[in-house]
């Protein structure tokens, strides 16, 4: 019996090998510890594209996001502590995600339906990638691109732009967040003195 993931997996290496040119792009790998380790802290997102029409209309609507990465390295998940600004509000969200090492995917479920990306790591270990992995139809791919500074150099986007190219996405669909509008810095400050008090007090 072939297991969802499993399954998900080899439908992306088709479709990867049948739709992308031969270019040098980061491939999913194991994630070990030490990426783990890597990813933890707090990243902001830059830029994205994303076919599901739902997830569009979300990143959208975003002016400014980043997030906070806490790996939980014996239960294999990962916290995120996600800060959207949108409109002219902030709104705070947590959620989970499930962590398959093999196969260098993520997961968390949506709509009763298991959500995957395939993680991509970049030369730069300033950035990464997550890949969309299309559904069933081989529909709603996407590539989102990843920094820890709300900034990044021309030479980090042109390899999220080679990504894009590799994996059959158009770069006019690139939907581009701006650091400058965020207004979630007052409560990203308050909650971290709470975690600094909390932590002091036990």
């Amino acid at each position: 019996m072939v297991l969802p993931w499993a399954l998900r997996a080899l439908k992306l290496l088709l479709w990867l090998t049948a739709r992308a040119p031969v270019c040098d792009h980061p491939r999913a790998a194991p994630i070990t510890d030490a990426i783990l380790q890597q990813l933890s802290g707090k990243w902001f997102v830059i830029a994205g594209v994303l076919q599901n029409p739902e997830a569009h209309q979300m990143l959208k609507e975003v002016k400014a996001t980043f997030f906070y990465l806490v790996p939980n390295l014996k239960e294999d998940t990962i916290l995120v502590r996600d800060y959207e600004t949108i409109g002219d509000q902030c709104i705070y969200n947590v959620s989970s995600r499930r962590i398959q090492r093999q196969e260098g995917t993520l997961s968390r479920t949506l709509q009763d339906r298991e959500q995957f990306v395939s993680l991509w790591l970049t030369k730069d270990p300033e950035t990464f990638m997550l890949l969309f992995l299309p559904d069933d139809d081989g529909q709603n791919r996407g590539l989102a691109f990843y920094a820890r500074k709300p900034e990044v150099t021309k030479e980090q986007l042109r390899e999220f732009h080679e990504a894009l190219t590799c994996v059959g996405l158009q770069h006019e669909e690139i939907l581009y967040t701006d650091g400058k509008k965020d207004l979630c810095g007052p409560l990203e400050k308050q909650q971290e003195e709470e975690r600094k008090k909390e932590n002091t007090e036990s």
